[in-house]
């Protein structure tokens, strides 16, 4: 019986000696190799690290390189499409411009924030300085600048938005109020027209102009010249347009300002 017993674990340490000599031989597991079958224990393929990044390269793991660049390339082109826009006096890009003025009017409206702004921290919001001189002034119909001497010989009833007003030949057209220049530009009905974005988010509206002296998104103060008006044929007389624009509706300019 003894000897039954021995040839049987004889022959159990034969099968396990085999059995070894089959498996691969490989080193001892080091602590690296037991992360590493926890890791696909779990289904994953390794730790990551900010160091890494997700492409091995370094750098943040939510942060992609080539489209950060692409955003920058395309906002640079954007800008540069816009200012083009802008610069060709061309009635081709009349449309275009009318919608990113219209666009910029309602998404953000500056000169309401600049109000706001000074008022709370007392100091000017601008990417450049301001001239000393060019502090925003108080919303009072007492200080409206006439915009050229004149007479009204189309009222506002005629179209509803504003007049038209007849003057001396090359007068100077000035601003009522002060404010920012929101859009520059030929409209269909007004000519060459300027207008201006008030701290009241009024706008006020000079249009049929012969001569345009101001840029878009320049700040106007009070009386500053914005062109010249239109001349007549014969020489004689200048006109040009004038309309204010409140809440999306215009409202007669004669209860404002007198022209007589």
């Amino acid at each position: 019986m003894n000897d039954r017993i021995a040839e049987i674990k004889r022959r159990a340490a034969k099968r396990r000696k085999q059995r070894q000599n089959q498996l691969p031989k490989r080193n001892n597991p080091g602590p690296a190799q037991h992360i590493m079958r926890d890791e696909e224990r779990y289904g994953g393929s390794g730790y990551s690290s900010y160091e890494s990044g997700p492409d091995g390269n370094g750098g943040h793991p939510l942060f992609n390189k080539e489209l950060f660049l692409f955003k920058i390339l395309a906002s640079a082109i954007l800008v540069l499409v816009v200012a083009i826009m802008f610069q060709n006096p061309s009635g081709v890009f009349e449309k275009p411009r009318q919608f990113v003025s219209k666009t910029m009017e309602q998404s953000f409206q500056f000169a309401a924030f600049t109000n706001w702004y000074e008022e709370k921290f007392g100091k000017s919001l601008a990417l450049l300085p301001l001239p000393n001189n060019s502090a925003q002034p108080q919303v009072n119909p007492d200080d409206f600048v006439l915009p050229a001497s004149g007479r009204v010989f189309e009222s506002f009833e005629v179209n509803g938005q504003g007049v038209m007003v007849e003057t001396m030949a090359h007068s100077n057209v000035e601003a009522m109020n002060g404010g920012f220049v929101s859009f520059v530009g030929v409209k269909e009905d007004t000519g060459k027209t300027v207008i201006i974005q008030h701290a009241d988010n009024s706008y006020t509206w000079y249009g049929q102009l012969g001569e345009v002296e101001v840029k878009l998104y320049d700040y106007i103060e009070t009386g500053d010249v914005l062109g010249k008006t239109t001349v007549l044929e014969d020489g004689s007389k200048g006109m040009f347009y004038f309309a204010i624009q409140k809440d999306n509706e215009f409202i007669d300019p004669m209860q404002v300002i007198s022209f007589e």
